[in-house]
C-alpha cells in the first residue's frame, strides 16, 4: 500500500505554475526525496500532502484517502497521522523543550500529565536530548533544536514524517548526525517524504527520489536510475557535492 500518491497534481499562484502534471507513488515505510534547487515547487508539494494548499487539478492520496475532498475534521484526523520536521524546526521558544514536545499530546490525546511527561522524556532520549528537557529553546545550537523538533514531530508515533530541508544551516557533521536520526526513525516504521536540495543527505536517507524543476518532474527513481539519467540538469544536480 502507499503511504503518499499524486495523482496529476498541477498548482498554479497567478501566472506561475509550481506543481506541472506531478504524479508519484511513495510505498509504506521508504524515504521518498525531492531534490530540486529553491523555487522548483518542493515545499508546494509538503504543503499537498499535510492539506495546507489545495490542488488546482489532479487528486492527492494518503493512504488510500482522497484528501483533496476532504474538510475540517476528516482532514484533521488524517493530519493526526502525519508529523512535521519544520526547516528552522519552529519550535516554540516561550515554551521549554519537554513543553514543546508534549504539546500535540496535549492537544491531540486524553492521556495522562504523567504519561505525556514519560512519553515526551523518552522521545527526546531517543533523540539524544534527555538532559533538555526543561532548556529552553533559546539555549539550544541549531542541530540540538532539529532533533528537539524532531522528537516533537513524532510526539503521536506518526506514519508518515514530512521533512523540509533536514541539513539546511547545520555544519557537516552535525547534518549526518540528523540524516542518521531520521533514517532510524524510518528503520523505525515511519515512512518519510524529505525535501532536499543537498545530495549526500539525500543520497544517505532516500529510498526513491525525484528531480524537479520548475514544477515539473525531470526524472524519478532510485539513486542509481538518477545518476544514470541522460537529462543535462539532473546530472549537473546529482553530481553536485554540496547543496546543490
Amino acid at each position: 500500500m502507499n503511504a503518499v500518491r499524486f495523482d496529476h497534481v498541477s498548482k498554479a499562484f497567478g501566472t506561475r505554475k509550481v506543481l506541472d502534471d506531478m504524479s508519484f507513488e511513495i510505498p509504506r515505510g521508504q524515504a521518498f526525496c525531492l531534490l530540486g534547487r529553491s523555487g522548483t515547487g518542493k515545499s508546494v508539494a509538503l504543503r499537498h500532502i499535510i492539506g495546507l494548499t489545495k490542488a488546482d487539478s489532479g487528486r492527492v492520496f494518503v493512504e488510500e484517502r482522497d484528501i483533496t475532498t476532504l474538510r475540517g475534521p476528516q482532514l484533521a484526523d488524517i493530519r493526526k497521522h502525519m508529523g512535521v520536521l519544520f526547516q528552522n524546526a519552529a519550535l516554540f521558544d516561550s515554551m521549554s523543550v519537554g513543553h514543546n514536545v508534549s504539546f500535540p499530546m496535549h492537544r491531540h490525546t486524553d492521556w495522562s500529565d504523567a504519561e505525556i511527561h514519560e512519553r515526551a522524556r523518552a522521545k527526546l532520549s531517543a533523540v539524544g536530548l534527555e538532559e533538555e528537557f526543561d532548556t529552553m529553546p533559546g539555549n539550544l545550537s541549531g542541530g540540538m533544536k532539529k532533533r528537539a523538533g524532531l522528537a516533537r514531530a513524532m510526539a503521536l508515533d506518526p506514519s508518515i514524517l514530512l521533512v523540509d530541508e533536514p541539513s539546511a544551516g547545520l555544519d557537516p557533521m552535525t547534518a549526518r548526525e540528523i540524516d542518521e536520526l531520521l533514517v532510524k526513525t524510518k528503520q523505525g516504521g515511519t515512512t518519510l517524504v524529505v525535501v532536499t536540495h543537498n545530495i549526500p543527505s539525500a543520497r544517505a536517507i532516500g529510498d526513491r527520489f525525484a528531480v524537479l524543476d520548475q514544477g515539473r518532474m525531470l526524472a524519478s527513481g532510485t539513486i542509481e536510475a538518477l545518476d544514470a539519467s541522460e537529462e543535462p540538469l539532473v546530472q549537473a544536480f546529482m553530481h553536485a557535492q554540496g547543496g546543490g
